[in-house]
């Protein structure tokens, strides 16, 4: 931002490295003041301030909430040697002259900064300030804007640990019981960075009459404090489905995915701005609430290195989910190879039309469909050494 006027023809800050998109905590802020005006100017003073501030600032009821912190704040006079003083120690600036003044400071250590936000009720954010002092008027001043981003390294042992978790819920139709769903959910680790995949394990049951849907999003939490007042903001990021489970079945997810999209990082060390996220994986019940289980996550900007405590977290799983799940769905393989089906033959073709089986109001998603075909299966060939039937293509299995 240039504030500009008659006498100034340009004013403005420049970077020394224009291509670097983010500044951590220890690195160096430098640049330079570019000065050129219009008309013989005289200048006090040159000051440049680096300023870091997070502010919150929203409505409630008719009361104005305001917050505000400062995280970074630097000045430095400007010294203008190399003109002429006058008598007053202003000095004339004249047209035609390009000027240049150089700056630059250090930004603190870590653990002093939060990194740059802007959300619905408030934001983070670091800028430059120069600003230009002239006698008996109005100083002018412009501004740079740089983003600060703190590093979160997903690698802890903290990040690495696996998540989870069970629901249940029992579902009533006029106050008269219609059985319950439930779910049991877990993730192999809390720390994520934009762009890895989330890979969910769950089992989901369905006891009562009505045809539920399993769901999986990412999830944003903005909370807001001014005033001692707290404002929270959730907004849904990207999200997953199953099929759809009726009444008497369940349905497992064995290494379901979810990406994790382009998003800030968590921010967790300041004391007005918020920003946490969430794995929410739940049940669409028609009828009824959902049936949801939040686990949480970290975005960090330092990936996952596949390296060190990943290995004991995953080992850690043992006995819970990847021993669980594989119970979820027992497959029971015959002894020796089936009869030959070559001679059999069957009609499986769909004369009804498709009929909708559940409107599911959640995220705009298309309505569940079920085909209702009249199936004619002749008899089959006996089986001369196995006896049990197995249907290896079969995902969704009765509740036991």
């Amino acid at each position: 931002m240039v504030a500009m006027t008659k006498r100034m023809k340009v004013f403005e800050i420049t970077l020394n490295d224009p291509t670097k998109t983010f500044y951590c905590s220890g690195d160096k802020v430098a640049g330079k003041i570019l000065v050129e005006v219009s008309e013989v100017t005289r200048v006090m003073v040159m000051r440049v301030l680096g300023v870091g501030c997070a502010k919150v600032e929203y409505a409630k009821g008719k009361q104005r909430c305001r917050e505000e912190i400062n995280y970074l704040k630097y000045e430095d006079v400007i010294h203008l040697d190399d003109h002429l003083a006058d008598t007053d120690g202003s000095v004339i600036l004249r047209p035609g002259n390009k000027y240049e003044y150089s700056f630059g400071f250090e930004l603190p250590q870590q653990g002093q900064l939060v990194s740059s936000y802007k959300g619905k009720f408030g934001y983070v954010q670091y800028f430059v300030k120069a600003l230009l002092e002239r006698p008996s008027q109005p100083a002018i001043e412009c501004k740079k804007h740089f983003e600060v981003e703190e590093p979160i390294d997903v690698n802890t042992p903290d990040l690495l640990s696996p998540t989870g978790g069970m629901k249940e819920k029992k579902v009533s139709c006029m106050f008269i019981p219609d059985g319950q769903v439930s779910l049991n959910a877990k993730i192999d680790r809390r720390g994520f960075c934009e762009g890895e995949d989330i890979c969910i394990n769950a089992k989901f049951e369905n006891t009562c009459s009505r045809i539920v849907v399993p769901k999986a999003a990412i999830v944003a939490k903005q909370t807001y404090q001014a005033n001692s007042r707290t404002k929270v903001f959730r907004q849904k990021l990207s999200s997953v489905r199953g099929n759809h489970i009726i009444s008497g079945m369940c349905d497992a997810w064995q290494g379901k995915t979810i990406r994790v999209p382009k998003i800030k990082p968590s921010i967790l060390g300041c004391n007005i701005i918020r920003v946490e996220y969430v794995l929410m994986i739940y049940m669409h019940i028609p009828g009824s609430d959902k049936l949801v289980l939040e686990l949480p996550l970290v975005i960090g900007t330092v990936p996952y290195n596949g390296f060190g405590s990943r290995t004991n977290s995953m080992s850690s799983q043992d006995g819970s989910v990847s021993t669980s799940s594989a119970s979820w769905v027992s497959l029971r393989m015959p002894t020796s190879a089936p009869p030959s089906y070559c001679d059999v033959t069957r009609d499986c073709s769909l004369e009804q039309p498709l009929t909708p089986l559940l409107d599911d109001y959640d995220g705009g998603d298309s309505p569940i469909f079920m085909n209702a075909p009249q199936f004619q299966f002749p008899p089959l060939p006996a089986y001369s050494e196995v006896e049990e039937e197995c249907n290896c293509d079969a995902r969704m299995l009765p509740v036991c």
